[in-house]
């Protein structure tokens, strides 16, 4: 889960694993595999960065590269 800011102050928590798209136009609209949408103030690179940090959390990424090292590729 990571914690963003709507345009109106309030914060928002989302499941990271939920995002389908993140993309400036000009505000930060997040796009999730539901379809919902979700504007925030954050910019698209903190949200990247964020979404990144909460996957190394949870394993998604070491797990991820540690298997294509196991494999030999």
């Amino acid at each position: 889960m990571i914690r963003l800011t709507r345009l109106n102050g309030r914060t928002i928590t989302i499941n990271a694993l939920l995002i389908e798209s993140i993309e400036e136009t000009p505000d930060t609209m997040i796009t999730l595999i539901t379809s919902k949408k979700i504007t925030v103030l954050e910019p698209e690179k903190d949200v990247v960065q964020l979404v990144t940090q909460y996957m190394k959390s949870i394993g998604a990424v070491a797990g991820t590269i540690k298997s294509l090292d196991s494999e030999g590729l």
